[in-house]
């Protein structure tokens, strides 16, 4: 799978991820990083500083769909599909 299909998958889950974080089902685990990756996408503060050439998107191309990916994966499966589905029905 390559770069672009990934980022589509992501794309697709994001909103799934919104609403199962506002479900008990949900390891607090899950609720609790996801939280980190809102607060840390939203904070000015970056692990690496933007103003360095290149290296400062590194955190907003490899390190946040990798925390996007992990909170993903702490979700139980058959919660985010359930969610995707009734998402995929309304849209």
């Amino acid at each position: 799978m390559g770069i672009k299909e990934r980022a589509k998958e992501l794309r697709y889950k994001a909103p799934a991820v919104f609403v199962a974080m506002k479900k008990k089902e949900t390891p607090i685990i899950a609720k609790v990083l996801a939280g980190f990756v809102v607060v840390y996408t939203l904070s000015p503060m970056d692990l690496i500083p933007d103003f360095m050439p290149i290296l400062g998107l590194i955190d907003d191309i490899i390190i946040l769909p990798i925390l996007i990916k992990l909170v993903i994966r702490l979700i139980p499966k058959k919660l985010l599909e359930a969610i995707s589905e009734a998402l995929v029905w309304y849209n």
